[in-house]
């Protein structure tokens, strides 16, 4: 197969602009910290605005659901009216989201209101993140640009350390106003970012596909999330409504899927019509570009397992305070800012499938010391260390994920493919939360369960009672509180308080065990990636399997790498 080395389009070595990687760092920080200031809230939430787990949950979840169905929309309207223009209107919408919820007087506005608005923002500006990238940088500066937004992910670690002393001295309110004048200055930045010639051609906008994708990710999203708060057949008690007698959760998941299976032909009919579609065929037909849309889902899978169980079990459970919870951001993010720029820039020949399955294998390993941290109601050390590993995990597959979707495709391609990284991104954060949510709160009904049943100091009438309360993610004293009007003495509460610790960690090291072992399944997933073969001087060289050649075109891979 043929191979052509990726140069600047004037020739000559090309300078790596400073100033614009800045900016493109900057508004990724931005919604990495807003998602790590709202796991810092989750204990003011609860005591300001009666915030519940599950709403906890749902606010989590709305940002996704909006960046999933939204993202991928974002980056073909980056390509119809400029990736500049992209940019600025998300930043400004993140802007209004933060002050809206900065100013919300309940978990209403706060989730519907600001969640939303910041969401839809960052549909907008997150893929022109990725989509200005390939038109700005080339060759191995390119390579180095998109390790240097990987490691984006790391510094956002310093953010919630800020915020976290804002947030312990000025409260929630004063934390996301700070964040809205933050997106208000990337803002104004963007208008230092470099002038990117438009298509000469005129684009036409894919309506029919943003809409079945948008109402496709959004139920199947909407209704994976909700399994845990409504039920997976029988309807809890918070169930808003029922369909033909049974929770709505799954029926909504598996209408939203059958959607986005509609959703391939549909498109593969507007590309042949208009030259331009939300989901280009390269996309599905390019194996790289699929195993680079799985690390990028996989490495924000771990960022939704963090925002469901980390941070509420160790702000909950364990009673950090906001200050150490930062602490923790930077215990994850530090190792993920040093592997995410340091492999692209002082190993830029090393293997992309080989890293990407250390990536998998570090990320899925660092659950064990985590596991092993939990005593009753403390962690010990081996928390710190999981939470290390983790994000070294995280920064070695960031470090190469981006750029294999890149160099699989078209330019154009490549640059509109940052709108589905990025949904893939919120996907993969989406079920996290969902399925390790899930995993979590059944598990610690069903353990508790299990265990009053086998206790000969629990009465059926205090069971029956007990059975009857939603019992999820909580700490001592909370738990107390919530069965403190069930009738019992006091050996009886004692030993519920004590069953309620033991299923809680048994529901968490299942939980840590569900999240290994989904990591890990990316590792099928490798076999798809650009292989290397060394020439007769020894030297490596990257190219591209055979299964690319199903595309129309060839795709261009840096052989500087």
């Amino acid at each position: 197969m043929a191979k052509s080395k990726a140069t600047h389009p004037e020739g000559g070595v090309e300078k790596f602009l400073v100033l614009p990687i800045i900016v493109l760092i900057l508004a990724q920080m931005g919604t990495s910290g807003d998602n790590g200031a709202l796991g810092l809230a989750n204990q003011q939430l609860v005591d300001v605005l009666g915030a519940t787990t599950p709403d906890i949950q749902l606010a989590n979840m709305v940002y996704s659901l909006m960046a999933g169905a939204f993202m991928v929309a974002g980056g073909l309207v980056g390509t119809i009216i400029g990736w500049r223009t992209n940019f600025r209107l998300g930043a400004a919408l993140c802007a209004a989201g933060e002050l809206v919820m900065a100013l919300s007087p309940n978990m209403t506005i706060f989730i519907w209101g600001g969640r939303i608005l910041v969401g839809f923002g960052a549909s907008f500006m997150i893929p022109s993140v990725l989509g200005l990238i390939p038109f700005i940088y080339h060759g191995k500066n390119r390579v180095l640009a998109f390790g240097c937004i990987g490691a984006a992910s790391g510094l956002s670690a310093f953010l919630p350390l800020i915020l976290g002393i804002v947030m312990q001295f000025g409260g929630f309110r004063i934390t996301f106003g700070a964040l809205a004048v933050y997106f208000a200055l990337v803002l104004l930045l963007s208008f230092k970012l470099p002038a990117i010639e438009k298509p000469a051609e005129k684009l036409k906008f894919d309506g029919l596909g943003t809409g079945i994708a948008a109402v496709g990710l959004f139920l199947f999203l909407v209704g994976l999330s909700r399994i845990s708060a409504w039920g997976l057949i029988e309807p809890f008690a918070e169930c808003p409504f029922t369909i033909f007698g049974i929770s709505p959760a799954l029926p909504m998941a598996v209408l939203g899927l059958i959607l986005l299976v509609i959703l391939v032909p549909v498109e593969k009919r507007v590309e042949q019509k208009n030259g331009i579609a939300l989901l280009p065929q390269s996309f599905l037909k390019t194996p790289q570009v699929r195993a680079g849309l799985v690390a990028s889902a996989i490495t924000f899978f771990f960022m939704g397992v963090q925002a469901i169980l980390l941070s509420p079990y160790l702000q909950l459970v364990a009673g950090w305070s906001p200050v150490l919870m930062g602490v923790m951001a930077l215990a994850v993010g530090i190792p993920t800012f040093i592997f995410s720029l340091g492999i692209p820039k002082f190993m830029p020949n090393a293997n992309p499938r080989h890293v990407i399955q250390l990536g998998y294998i570090v990320m899925a390993a660092a659950f064990i010391p985590m596991a092993f941290s939990l005593h009753g109601s403390e962690v010990n050390g081996l928390m710190w260390v999981g939470l290390a590993i983790a994000g070294a995990g995280a920064g070695i597959v960031s470090a190469q994920a981006n750029n294999i979707v890149a160099l699989a495709v078209n330019e154009r391609d490549a640059s509109q493919s940052g709108g589905i990284q990025t949904t893939m991104r919120n996907v993969g954060q989406a079920i996290g939360v969902a399925a390790i949510g899930a995993v979590l709160l059944f598990g610690i009904t069903a353990n508790i369960d299990n265990a009053m049943a086998e206790s000969p100091v629990i009465t059926p009438e205090v069971q029956q009672a007990v059975a009857e309360r939603n019992i999820s993610l909580m700490g001592d004293a909370q738990f107390e509180q919530t069965i403190a009007d069930i009738p019992m003495d006091d050996a009886q509460r004692a030993e519920l308080v004590q069953l309620n610790s033991d299923a809680r960690i048994q529901s968490t090291i299942t939980s840590y065990v569900v999240a290994a072992v989904l990591i890990l399944l990316g590792l099928l997933s490798t076999r798809w990636i650009t292989i290397f073969k060394k020439e007769e001087d020894g030297k490596e060289e990257s190219i591209v399997e055979e299964t690319a050649g199903e595309l129309p075109y060839e795709p261009v891979v840096d052989r500087e790498m």
